[in-house]
């Protein structure tokens, strides 16, 4: 409970939708007020009017002014909530004996319209009133959930940005320090999920007490931004030397011996942090100076590191350069694909994975290792990801047709591509295009996005699986997604990642665990394929163990489409 509070105090910084201005509210209330007495004065009129050739009394307007006195009492309740409910039934409280008298004592009939129409108006205020604490409270359960870490109760990436946009805005001096844990993979992989779990739950519990107690120093903002990665946002502090103590603060409480289950963890980290204005004048330049910094420190060796950002820690230049070429290679057509082929353990061709390649100004080559994460932070990825595929099955559907072959076609697909709600559309149009056989497609995702959006991740495998197109999990093992989690999406392959491969020749423990990933899939209907494959000795060790296919330079490196041709 004391874990849930504190985060609950901290999640309260998140800033919340504005309402209407207060300015708007005393506008109704005046032109209540006027329509009000022009009621008043109208209804005692005597005098004649003529209205459209005709003569009318000027006291039929009454009725006019009366129903824009009850639309202004509506609109107060419907965009101000409890306090235009208060006022309205304050109003109507005053109006509703004055109409009484009007009937009883100076017997005015007349006044019975003016009756019926306050109470349709208080009526109808209610129920505007009732459903409006409805959707509010619905909308607060939303927030909650949009802004909430489901396992620790603190506050999301989302809400983290949400929160730093909102002092950028208001241009204030603060700090966002970066936080990503050391080995903590570890953890997963030698006690279990739930062991990882439970360290998370008391690290959240004591940074989450340590921001809240830290209060009268400076006032901070804890986020979990993914599995070992957390942000905390610090202002109010007047000096290097306050915000520093701050990091270290919180790089001791993270030090600080914690035993679950009568297990002791020791833990630590990289700390990367950046101030605002002074290192970046906006947001996301804040951001990833901050990540930057914090990417250095990790890449200074084991045990915690804390740096502060400098300019050499990021080269913002390089990374522009390169997003403008992307662009524009994008433009001229100059992206295209090789393909790279997978073979079974016999060494019979089952089929090809399409690999993003670019060319440079020149026409030089540009390495996928350097355009590749630039698309993905600039957003170009699924860009990159349309043409790719577009251009392969093209290229493919036309061999298979050719060579009555049976050979799949593997698509490596981003998460922010796959997640689109036009992506389904999208595929099935270039599928329709091309003639090309749904059930001779694959679609690779990776392990990370099926942790990271389950629920949207099942749904889209569940539309693939509807249209014939296979799936499969591509870099396994790298993330720590267990195989009882797997097993709750309909997928047909899974691949084992790289790092596995390359000592199962070698060591005995990683041909244990490569088989053991492999009968475990067996078990559950999924094929095997080991991706990265380089020596003879990994493809026979690997055929021994039972692997359903090979993917490789040992038999075959990513071809141009002619020579994958020339291969079918």
């Amino acid at each position: 409970m004391k874990k849930k509070k504190h985060a609950n105090e901290i999640l309260k910084d998140v800033p919340q939708r504005k309402g209407p201005p207060r300015l708007a509210f005393a506008a109704i209330l005046l032109l209540y007020l006027l329509a009000s007495v022009g009621v008043m004065r109208v209804a005692r009129e005597q005098s004649m009017i003529i209205l459209f050739g005709s003569r009318a009394p000027v006291s039929s307007f009454a009725g006019v002014f009366s129903a824009l006195a009850n639309i202004c009492v509506i609109f107060l309740v419907l965009f101000f909530n409890k306090p235009g409910f208060v006022t309205m039934m304050a109003i109507m409280l005053v109006q509703f004996p004055m109409l009484i008298m009007t009937i009883v004592v100076r017997r005015n009939s007349a006044a019975f319209s003016g009756m019926f129409s306050n109470i349709f108006a208080v009526v109808s205020c209610i129920i505007i009133y009732v459903n409006n604490l409805r959707l509010e409270r619905y909308q607060r359960r939303l927030r909650d959930q949009a802004a909430t870490d489901r396992l620790t109760g603190l506050p999301n990436r989302f809400a983290c940005a949400e929160y730093i946009d909102s002092l950028a805005l208001a241009s204030k001096k603060f700090a966002l320090i970066s936080i990503d844990l050391n080995n903590f993979k570890s953890v997963n992989d030698s006690m279990g999920r739930e062991a990882g779990d439970k360290v998370l739950l008391e690290l959240a519990k004591r940074w989450s007490s340590l921001a809240v107690g830290r209060r009268g120093k400076t006032l901070d903002f804890l986020a979990r931004l993914g599995d070992d990665e957390y942000a905390v946002v610090v202002r109010g502090y007047d000096s290097p030397e306050k915000l520093a103590q701050a990091v270290e603060a919180y790089k001791f409480e993270l030090e600080s011996k914690i035993t679950i289950d009568g297990c002791d963890y020791s833990m630590d980290a990289c700390f990367g942090y950046a101030e605002f204005p002074a290192d970046a004048d906006n947001a996301a330049s804040l951001l990833s100076c901050a990540d930057a910094a914090m990417k250095e420190a990790k890449g200074r060796g084991a045990g915690s590191v804390i740096l502060k950002f400098e300019p050499k820690h990021i080269k913002t230049e390089k990374a522009l350069e390169m997003e403008r070429k992307i662009r524009e290679a994008l433009e001229r057509g100059d992206v295209h694909f090789h393909l790279q082929p997978q073979f079974d353990a016999k060494r019979k061709l089952r089929g090809f994975e399409a690999l993003a390649r670019m060319r440079d100004d020149d026409g030089s080559p540009i390495s996928p290792a350097d355009f590749i994460p630039i698309a993905e932070k600039a957003g170009l990825i699924d860009r990159v990801d349309k043409r790719v595929f577009s251009l392969a099955v093209a290229f493919l559907s036309k061999l298979i047709r050719e060579r009555q072959s049976d050979a799949v076609l593997c698509v490596n697909i981003s998460g922010r591509h796959l997640l689109k709600t036009n992506f389904i559309d999208g595929l099935r149009g270039v599928l329709s295009k091309n003639d090309f056989p749904a059930d001779r497609l694959e679609i690779e995702i990776s392990e990370s996005v099926l942790m990271d959006s389950a629920e949207k991740a099942l749904e889209r495998i569940k539309q693939l699986r509807a249209l014939g197109v296979r799936v499969s999990v591509d870099d396994f093992g790298s993330g720590g997604l267990s195989l009882n989690s797997l097993s709750k999406f309909p997928v047909n392959v899974i691949k084992i990642d790289k790092p596995f491969i390359d000592t199962v020749d070698s060591s005995d423990t990683a041909k244990k665990y490569a088989a053991a990933i492999i009968s475990a899939g067996h078990i559950l209907d999924l094929k095997i394929v080991a991706e990265g494959v380089e020596k003879p000795e990994q493809a026979d060790a690997l055929k021994e163990i039972g692997c359903d296919y090979i993917q490789g330079f040992v038999w075959g490196r990513p071809l141009s489409p002619d020579e994958a041709s020339t291969l079918m």
